[in-house]
């Protein structure tokens, strides 16, 4: 999860953690004292020096490798130059996350096979060939050229600003150093043979102060502003490729569900092995000693009968409740609506149900919609000790939204090994999200969040 929330009700929705600081200066007055003003202001003064050894770099490698192509020994020259790049690249996420708290994923690095894929070894030849095709090694090249007449362009503004601001803001306290031999006794805005302007009297003073104090509590802002254009280049050329994360993402994401369906499937067998096929081989062989006994003691043999009839039920009942933890027939049927009050029931505590949903989702995310709720409501039934509980389901945006409340003891954690951190990683492998919220003492929320479509 890249960001936690801490959901209240399912109209308040708010950051977890620790209560925000109170202050009491409004962030116009705090921003230019802030830390993060002055980490941005120091990246964006570090920026024109990096980035002009970047470019100088990035340009005179790239020239001479491509007018070198004519021959070999362009190649290796390219190669260089792309795996400079990467290594300044990895400069500047490092930069950023000190300064500007952007946590970008370092690329995957480029491994070579002798075919010149990228698998691992394959020598100079193939890890030249493989830097070349890398789509990550220009995108840093790009970076290099393009990042130097922005450095140089957010230097200018934020330095001049910033120092304007604070020297009108603070000129008063300074305005009589210069030498009164010269006739200075102020800032000369304009003169001539004739005329003298200076900023020396009290009003004058008084304005100059107010000004410099508006560019002051604004450049803070403007800095911001330079940082973002940072933080979208650094993300978006110095970062792994949306591509690669993606399949990343899906890799780990079939993991899982590869994972969960064998779980599963070693349940059901489990299952079937220790309840209903063990009651019916017990009822195979209670009948066949009715059988026996039919001739010589009828009245055995009946009360046998009898008993393994009721053998029979139970062994029906495991299976209809086995088949309903597959798949419930009433989901399918009928929707979530009837599938979550026909769970709601069986539940040791009363529960209030409500779906409000427009239309019904994809198959399979009803499902796990199905089964996420199931999951919560044991676990309120077996550890959180309350006396009564609460499922909503609603759809927002292109999401359907779950969420069980109860009034237990509380204290349930994702991070304790829990069976909520198996369902947040059921989720996760959907595009889905688990958010818990559960002090010690209670009462607990927990609220899930899946695609609406798969």
């Amino acid at each position: 999860m890249a960001t936690e929330y801490a959901p209240q009700t399912r109209d308040q929705w708010e950051p977890a953690g620790h209560p925000p600081k109170r202050h009491f200066l409004p962030p116009a007055l705090r921003a230019p004292f802030e830390a993060r003003t002055w980490r941005e202001l120091g990246y964006l003064m570090l920026s024109l020096p990096l980035s002009v050894v970047l470019f100088t770099f990035a340009v005179t490698m790239t020239s001479l490798g491509m007018g070198l192509l004519i021959t070999f020994l362009g190649v290796p020259v390219l190669a260089a130059c792309l795996a400079g790049c990467r290594g300044f690249g990895a400069l500047e996420r490092a930069r950023a996350r000190a300064l500007l708290k952007l946590d970008v994923a370092d690329p995957a690095p480029v491994r070579a096979t002798p075919g010149g894929g990228d698998g691992g070894g394959g020598g100079p030849m193939a890890w030249m060939g493989a830097m070349l095709k890398s789509g990550t090694s220009w995108r840093h090249l790009l970076y290099a050229v393009l990042h130097m007449p922005w450095a140089i362009f957010a230097f200018t503004v934020s330095l001049v600003l910033w120092s304007f601001g604070w020297a009108m803001l603070t000129y008063p306290l300074w305005y009589g150093v210069f030498p009164a031999y010269a006739g200075v006794d102020g800032i000369q805005l304009y003169g001539d043979r004739t005329h003298h302007i200076y900023l020396d009297q009290p009003v004058e003073l008084a304005a100059t102060s107010a000004f410099g104090l508006l560019i002051t509590l604004a450049t803070p802002w403007l800095i911001r502003g330079l940082a973002t254009v940072d933080r979208v280049m650094v993300a978006g050329l110095l970062g792994p490729s949306r591509l690669a994360t993606r399949v990343s993402e899906l890799e780990s994401d079939r993991g899982v569900v590869v994972d969960t369906a064998a779980a599963d499937l070693r349940r059901i067998e489990r299952d079937l092995h220790d309840g209903a096929q063990a009651r019916l081989v017990a009822l195979a062989m209670d009948l066949g000693l009715a059988k026996e006994k039919l001739t010589h003691d009828p009245e055995a043999a009946a009360r046998m009968v009898g008993e393994a009839h009721g053998e029979v039920k139970i062994a029906l009942q495991e299976l209809r409740d086995l088949a309903r933890g597959i798949h419930p027939a009433v989901l399918t049927d009928r929707g979530l609506d009837a599938a979550l009050s026909a769970v709601a029931s069986r539940c040791t505590v009363p529960v209030r149900v409500e779906v409000d949903l427009p239309a019904r989702p994809a198959p399979a995310i009803e499902g796990i919609a199905y089964f996420t709720v199931s999951e919560l409501l044991q676990n309120v039934s077996k550890h959180a000790r309350a006396s009564r509980a609460t499922v909503e389901v609603w759809q927002t945006a292109d999401r359907l939204m779950l969420q069980v409340s109860d009034d237990g003891r509380g204290g349930a954690d994702t991070a304790a090994g829990s069976g909520l951190a198996g369902l947040a990683e059921r989720l996760d492998a959907v595009d889905g999200i688990l958010v818990v919220d559960s002090p010690a003492g209670g009462p607990t929320t927990v609220t899930a969040e899946l695609p609406w479509r798969g």
